[in-house]
């Protein structure tokens, strides 16, 4: 497991965190049931394995990213041998006392190896210092990886949004309260 460092995002990273591998894979995904009655709606979210595994693109535009950034409350960096390679963006002001992630990415040959974990971490903390007192992680329904990795972490499943995202794809949010 590589040593990682976290610190705020400069302007020089700003290019190299655009250019990283924001694409994923997965073989599952949370697939989404509705059900109907008069005066009443059940809504079902179940973990479905697909026939085989499927390349994702990042529901975010690279060319907006840099915007988004502006608009986010901190940008933390993960580096690994001086050189950028994850990130996590973080808003506040969405709901009271809660810190917002927005965007978690670990360039893909650092995957699996806890950056995304020490991030989130790093996060929690950044919340903990402004008093906020939850974290949630909002990501795809499809973004298997990340729903484990909240799932291990102690995160909960406290909602979700149809066509969220730009390219219409349901967004799952998953909150922690902190101590």
């Amino acid at each position: 497991m590589p040593r990682i460092g976290i610190r705020s995002a400069v302007p020089a990273d700003l290019p190299l965190l655009v250019a990283l591998d924001h694409s994923y894979e997965t073989t599952h995904v949370w697939q989404m049931d509705i059900n109907s009655t008069e005066g009443q709606s059940d809504i079902h979210f179940r973990e479905t394995r697909l026939p085989r595994s499927v390349p994702i693109a990042y529901p975010r535009s690279p060319a907006l990213l840099l915007d988004d950034w502006m608009r986010r409350s901190a940008l933390l960096v993960g580096i690994v041998d001086a050189l950028p390679v994850a990130y996590i963006s973080l808003a506040e002001g969405i709901a009271v006392s809660t810190s917002w992630v927005t965007d978690l990415v670990v360039n893909r040959p650092y995957r699996r190896q806890k950056i995304g974990t020490t991030l989130l971490l790093a996060a929690q903390d950044w919340a903990k210092d402004r008093n906020n007192t939850r974290v949630v992680v909002e990501m795809q329904s499809k973004n298997t990886p990340a729903i484990h990795m909240a799932l291990q972490m102690g995160y909960q499943f406290c909602g979700y949004n149809d066509h969220y995202y730009a390219n219409q794809d349901i967004a799952i949010f998953f909150a922690q309260y902190l101590r």
